[in-house]
């Protein structure tokens, strides 16, 4: 089981991360239009840069649903690999089941 402080920062960012996009998105293609002009670029750069880090999507983590783990987690289920087996042995998974041939 993940640290709680970890799970709570972790939360903290997915707030961040939905409260810029916009911004962020916007600035991004201002950056990439190749119509541009090189001042009005330096200056979207910089607004970019001001903003917090913790604001950028690529800093989230994948995080177990249940107790947050941070490794081996299958994103189509929002488990650890841990957890998922777990979960699938019991048959609390509708339509998982272990293979066999």
């Amino acid at each position: 089981m993940a640290r709680r402080s970890l799970v709570e920062r972790e939360k903290r960012r997915e707030i961040l991360v939905a409260r810029h996009a916009d911004q962020r998105a916007a600035l991004k293609r201002l950056i990439a239009a190749p119509g541009t002009g090189p001042d009005q670029r330096a200056e979207a750069v910089r607004k970019l840069a001001a903003l917090p880090r913790d604001s950028s999507r690529i800093r989230r983590r994948s995080r177990d649903a249940i107790d947050g783990r941070p490794r081996g987690v299958l994103s189509r289920f929002g488990l650890s690999r841990v957890r998922f087996r777990e979960m699938a042995l019991r048959g609390e998974l509708p339509g998982i089941r272990k293979a066999s041939w």
